[in-house]
């Protein structure tokens, strides 16, 4: 429960889970290797999903040593919990981000990532070395999931959409970085939900040889460790996005345009043929029909909130 964004926002998320059956929190941080290995094999879990970090691009570029902190330490200490259970599968959180200065598109799980623009996108790329060295040393199955720019209802308050829609409504002008000549994979938060479910029956088993990896499939040679992309599989105009944001509040933006921030990249659009291979599943929600349920939450959201 950092305060990078507002607890209050992160509580009634909770709230939400706690009126579920079954589910138990335990409020820690992943930098405390022995509490976070403590609440693992006492629980004794079959799979662990992966999900906590430090997130933002930019805020990497104020604070990146919070990166460093909970992406590479609390990372290792959720694998060494992993490895301890022995689970029967490691599910972990990745980026898009990590594709960097990569300019073929649609990005696929293939090709190489060795260009990362931000701190951020480093420790997600590190995490996915140091995820292929456990399953491989430790025969530890994992799967490496990247996501591309999650949006929807109970989003964080450093996102676009949310940045985009307040600032609308309050009439305040919103930051428009390269002028709006960005594209983006926009992925609705329900989509990347069912993706990851599925994901965890797709346990990767180590190959007897090269020749058995199927075209296309990211599965290591010498570990059962694969990484895939959870996207849309559509690349949209960010103008075209605050368009729809605007149509669906009834109220134009005033917009500041402002050259490319440092660190950010013009384009991301996924393959995601690799996530349907495996599960049969594919992202479809309309960026409008997304944007559409946002839009109605914030605003019930809001005005509970007075």
């Amino acid at each position: 429960m950092t305060d990078y964004y507002d607890v209050t926002l992160k509580e009634e998320r909770h709230a939400m889970l706690f009126a579920l059956s079954g589910f138990r929190a335990e409020n820690t941080r992943l930098e405390n290797a022995e509490e976070v290995r403590r609440l693992t094999v006492d629980f004794n879990p079959d799979v662990i999903v992966h999900l906590a970090a430090q997130a933002g691009v930019r805020y990497s570029l104020e604070n990146p040593r919070a990166y460093l902190d909970s992406n590479i330490t609390g990372t290792f200490n959720v694998m060494e919990a992993a490895r301890e259970a022995s689970v029967r599968h490691l599910l972990m959180a990745s980026t898009s981000s990590v594709y960097g200065a990569n300019s073929e598109m649609p990005f696929d799980e293939c090709q190489k990532a060795d260009t990362p623009l931000t701190f951020y996108a480093a420790t997600k790329k590190a995490n996915e070395a140091m995820a292929h060295s456990y399953a491989h040393l430790w025969s530890l199955p994992t799967t490496m999931f990247r996501f591309f720019t999650v949006y929807g209802p109970w989003g964080r308050p450093d996102m676009a959409l949310f940045k985009f829609t307040k600032g609308i409504l309050e009439g305040t002008p919103i930051d428009i970085y390269n002028h709006g000549e960005m594209f983006r994979d926009f992925t609705y938060v329900e989509d990347l939900v069912c993706g990851i479910r599925l994901l965890m029956d797709a346990v990767p088993i180590r190959p007897n040889a090269q020749s058995d990896i199927p075209e296309g499939d990211s599965l290591s040679p010498v570990a059962p460790f694969r990484i895939v992309n959870i996207g849309n599989s559509q690349k949209v105009r960010l103008l075209d996005f605050i368009e729809a944001i605007e149509d669906e509040l009834g109220k134009k933006a005033l917009r500041n345009y402002m050259e490319m921030q440092t660190g950010d990249v013009p384009a991301t659009w996924a393959n995601a043929d690799l996530l349907h291979k495996l599960t049969g599943y594919q992202p479809r929600t309309d960026i409008r029909d997304g944007v559409k349920a946002f839009v109605d939450w914030y605003r019930e959201y809001h005005e509970k909130r007075g």
